[in-house]
């Protein structure tokens, strides 16, 4: 019985084949995009993908280490709440000491790396909550939506407020989309979602309004640091109106996917890529993908993730732990709006955020906390596994017992 109920027998291949396929062809991707823009600058055609590979290999140790962990650790709320302490830290240094990255704040440089503290704030975030709304179920089922926000609040609000002064708006927007999937997954009324829902129905309504009024210009005055938000809100009315301008990246995001057509150009063989987009290797990387791969493959790309993001989910709703059901349901929340974020600039159905697409952007900060999300999920599925295993095992045989007793 000790053999059958090794960890090991319980790893969850749905979950874990997928990610290592996506990681993979994200190496591909990445090589494809990166090699013309280092080339041009004249430095080696490699360094980034070379960059990424050593993200990837840290990350397949840190998912077998939180695969390993037990869960009553990783359920340590001081602990938790000593490591945000030190994420609100180095998002402070990001924002107003460390020095900017292509006119942005955001980064703090180690060595030849790059550190980005709001992409770990993501995880944080999640791992956090998670304990507290498990912590918090009793004063939930009293309280309803107030019981949630006891003990996490706090922190999440300073370290929030850091990464709007960054700005950074599109990790805010998905940061902020997570925790409201998590709050309204931990057992609150059903109520709460549909008003949220409502409010978020008629304040999209709005803006949409007030930008196509303004003309997408609705920063200015006091306001005017804003301004270059105006440029995504021109581009998002129409691109084309502007095609050298506001509206140049995402004009030639439309081209490089009116190229790829059903087949694609073949991986290698952008045309967008080479100068033509802006940040082809993250943000718009999806956009060189079709270009390169076509639609059918685009679109099975996209039909992995999304199977990924159900896995994860399906093992959150059937865990009976609540600590493993919101994590698992966190880190889905996270996959699915980063997802949504990036192909929703892409698509025009909201405006351009400056967010990587999972698995597939250059990016290892992104890529190890994807990672690090898996690992959790892994890590949760397994202990519900064996879980289970353990309660038939104790059932069959109380069940025993009882029939040789009646016999």
């Amino acid at each position: 019985m000790k053999t059958v109920l090794k960890k090991i027998n319980f790893l969850d291949y749905t979950i874990l084949i997928p990610y290592l396929v996506l990681s993979i062809l994200g190496l591909v991707i990445v090589y494809s995009t990166t090699t013309p823009i280092q080339i041009e600058a004249g430095l080696n055609p490699i360094a980034k993908v070379r960059s990424q590979v050593v993200f990837w290999i840290a990350s397949l140790v840190v998912i077998w280490i939180l695969y390993h962990m037990k869960l009553s650790f990783l359920r340590n709320r001081r602990l938790i709440k000593w490591i945000m302490w030190m994420e609100i830290i180095l998002l402070f240094i990001a924002r107003f000491l460390a020095p900017t990255v292509n006119g942005a704040h955001g980064w703090i440089g180690v060595g030849s790396f790059s550190v980005q503290p709001v992409e770990y704030l993501k995880i944080l975030i999640i791992w956090q909550l998670a304990a507290a709304l498990a912590k918090n179920q009793d004063r939930i089922r009293k309280n309803d939506l107030q019981g949630s926000f006891y003990g996490w609040s706090g922190q999440f609000i300073i370290s929030a407020a850091l990464v709007a002064a960054m700005p950074d708006m599109g990790n805010l927007l998905i940061i902020l989309g997570v925790v409201a999937i998590m709050i309204f997954s931990s057992g609150v009324s059903r109520g709460w979602f549909n008003t949220a829902l409502g409010i978020g129905a008629v304040s999209f309504i709005m803006f949409d309004i007030i930008v196509n009024i303004t003309g997408g210009k609705i920063f200015g005055g006091p306001l005017a640091r804003f301004n270059y938000i105006n440029k995504r809100f021109v581009a998002y009315i129409n691109p084309f109106t502007d095609v050298t301008g506001d509206g140049h990246q995402m004009a030639n995001s439309y081209y490089a996917i009116s190229n790829g057509g059903w087949f694609g150009r073949g991986l290698g063989n952008s045309i967008q890529k080479k100068g033509y987009l802006p940040e082809a290797h993250t943000d718009f990387v999806f956009s060189i993908v079709i270009e390169e791969l076509g639609l059918i493959m685009s679109l099975f790309i996209l039909a992995l993730l999304f199977f990924l993001i159900l896995r994860m989910m399906m093992v959150g709703i059937k865990a009976k732990d609540p600590f493993n059901s919101i994590m698992c349901i966190g880190v889905s929340g996270l996959f699915l709006m980063q997802v949504f974020v990036n192909l929703g600039g892409l698509a025009g159905l909201i405006p351009e955020t400056g967010v990587t697409f999972p698995f597939l952007s250059q990016g290892g900060n992104s890529l190890l906390i994807l990672s690090i999300g898996v690992g959790f999920v892994l890590n949760i599925s397994a202990d519900e596994k064996r879980r289970e295993m353990v309660e038939l095992s104790e059932q069959n045989e109380f069940k025993a017992e009882l029939e040789a007793e009646m016999n």
